[in-house]
């Protein structure tokens, strides 16, 4: 790695530390410092045990211990053994405490509106963001099944549709394809699954079932900002484990040429060229995969 690139990454990281305030003692003008902040937005965002706000947070035991004490003595947080294993405690907000989880989440939204305000291209701003972001929590990203109609799952379909559009020399209308039908990917007939990165979705992959003796993987899609990471293998590794254990033998996929990424990895990770074995209008590659089923 070149100096330069030391030197900029350094400088991008005194730049973000000034920005939110690390070593400021009142976060926000709340009177806390960033570290209580953060773990009352961990438990105001829906998390309840304490080892998973710690694993969120990267955090080790001692310092939860203290964040949580500091917390409780402000009278904003409540502490309780779990309901199933009292080792596994949980944690919910005060009264007092969800106020002071909505004033952060108001000044919090606020200086990210200053932020972007700053720029005159704010969604280059915000894509860069989303770069580094994706590559910072790369090892934190998490896989759903979700439903298909699930609003993460939609907002990553319309970025698909979008993406084939501008890629595809006749543009794309998702209405012309064969695009699955809602019940085709649910359980126990298929699936559909999504990787977030910190409540973001930034991939997604279908498993959509059929009557022919075989299951066919659909919608595979990784955001610009997270590509380059792994994670459309990953995404794809996961549906195909998803169909071998629900029975499945045999996968089939449609693509199309334009899309050289995905040609490629489906070659590199044992799917077969074969025949169009369907009259959707766009792809003009077709691939199959033999899938270790155990009883």
């Amino acid at each position: 790695m070149k100096a330069d690139s030391v030197a900029r990454i350094r400088r991008f990281q005194r730049a973000v530390t000034t920005e939110i305030g690390l070593l400021d003692a009142s976060f926000l003008g709340r009177g806390r410092p960033l570290g209580p902040a953060r773990v009352l937005n961990a438990i105001g965002s829906g998390r309840r045990e304490i080892s998973e706000i710690r694993a969120y947070l990267c955090l080790d035991s001692g310092l939860m211990s203290r964040l949580l004490r500091g917390l409780e003595a402000e009278g904003l947080i409540e502490v309780e053994p779990g309901t199933e294993d009292s080792r596994r405690r949980r944690v919910s907000l005060t009264a007092a405490g969800q106020q002071e989880y909505t004033a952060y989440e108001a000044l919090s939204d606020t200086k990210a509106r200053e932020v972007l305000s700053r720029h005159t291209a704010p969604d280059a701003l915000l894509a860069a963001m989303d770069l580094v972001a994706s590559a910072l929590g790369k090892d934190r990203i998490a896989f759903e099944v979700t439903d298909p109609r699930d609003p993460r799952a939609q907002t990553c379909m319309r970025a698909y549709y979008a993406e084939l559009a501008a890629r595809f020399d006749r543009g794309f209308d998702v209405s012309l394809s064969s695009d699955p039908q809602v019940q085709d990917m649910l359980p126990p007939r298929g699936a559909f699954l999504i990787a977030v990165s910190d409540g973001l979705p930034v991939g997604c992959v279908g498993l959509k079932g059929t009557d022919e003796g075989y299951a066919e993987v659909k919608r595979l899609w990784v955001s610009p900002a997270a590509r380059g990471l792994g994670l459309s293998r990953r995404l794809m590794r996961r549906v195909e484990d998803i169909a071998a254990q629900a029975g499945v033998a045999l996968l089939r996929l449609d693509t199309n040429s334009a899309l050289g990424e995905a040609v490629a990895l489906y070659r590199k990770t044992g799917w077969c060229e074969i025949g169009r074995f369907n009259d959707d209008p766009y792809p003009d590659l077709f691939f199959e995969k033999q899938l270790d089923v155990r009883s």
